[in-house]
């Protein structure tokens, strides 16, 4: 009888630690809804998105190890995204990446219009692709 409660015992604790590992692994930032400005990673371990949390302003940011050339911030996005009669609140716009490394989504979280945002080395690849319609 000990045996079996000495290998029931091993079994369940081999299962939670797997299950422990399979776990989703947490972001890559810590987001912070009272932040005006966030950074997003993109898949490319160079480069971020900053965006402006209040009004859908946005740059690509990259950095560099060695070469000072490299460290750039270009902008994607330089049109204020919201009316002159709303008022800027922290956390209002945001991202979301797609499973294409050079896409995102932004999101405006109070009225809920989206964006195809786009991100790249080259200038006339980048910005704002267009608005996402509802239908």
């Amino acid at each position: 009888m000990k045996r079996i409660f000495v290998a029931l015992t091993l079994f369940m604790m081999i299962v939670c630690a797997n299950a422990q590992s399979s776990s989703s692994k947490p972001p890559k930032y810590a987001e912070n809804p009272n932040a005006t400005f966030q950074l997003f990673p993109t898949q490319n371990m160079w480069n971020f998105i900053k965006l402006n949390t209040q009004t859908g302003e946005m740059w690509q940011v990259q950095y560099a190890i060695n070469d000072d050339d490299s460290r750039v911030s270009v902008t994607l996005n330089d049109i204020i995204l919201i009316g002159s009669t709303d008022k800027k609140v922290n956390g209002r716009f945001t991202l979301y990446p797609t499973e294409n490394m050079y896409t995102f989504l932004l999101l405006d979280t109070i009225d809920g219009r989206v964006w195809q945002v786009q991100w790249s080395t080259k200038a006339g690849n980048r910005g704002i692709v267009d608005r996402i319609y509802d239908f």
